[in-house]
């Protein structure tokens, strides 16, 4: 097989429609576009969304919800998963960094510890929020709440 000899599969392609040529091509007068109308009009555009004067779709539908653009979204870190993060690497510090390479959070979240489960072991911890139970669960171990 050439450049030369390459084609498009049989029944690919066809001779477009040529329409207002005369009476004689069978698409002469109205040229396929019916009888009077928008759409027999030259410039006719439908526009998006529009269902032929039905109401449409987008506006019979309910809307409801709002969306805040200032909310900030904090990934979710337990006490829980500090204390065995603590134990297994045999840390005191627990920031960012390690987290990540615990794979337990993503380099572009923010991070936010809460109070579930329980902290035994004297452990500083620097996130970018804490629920106040988480606060003072570590800190009632002696151990510190870096906020960054």
């Amino acid at each position: 097989m050439e450049l030369y000899n390459l084609q498009p599969a049989a029944g690919a392609t066809h001779n477009s429609k040529r329409v207002g040529r005369g009476y004689g091509s069978g698409k002469g007068r109205t040229s396929t576009r019916g009888h009077k109308g928008a759409k027999a009009r030259s410039g006719y555009k439908k526009k998006i969304g529009f269902e032929g004067g039905q109401m449409p779709l987008q506006r019979r539908v309910p809307k409801f919800g709002f969306k805040n653009i200032n909310h900030v979204e904090y990934k979710a870190v337990n006490l829980d998963l500090i204390q065995k993060l603590a134990e297994e690497k045999n840390l005191t510090k627990i920031g960012i960094a390690e987290l990540i390479a615990a794979g337990w959070v993503n380099k572009n979240q923010l991070v936010k510890v809460l109070a579930k489960g329980e902290l035994t072991a004297k452990v500083d911890v620097e996130a970018h929020a804490f629920s106040a139970a988480a606060e003072a669960a570590i800190k009632e171990k002696g151990g510190n709440a870096v906020k960054l």
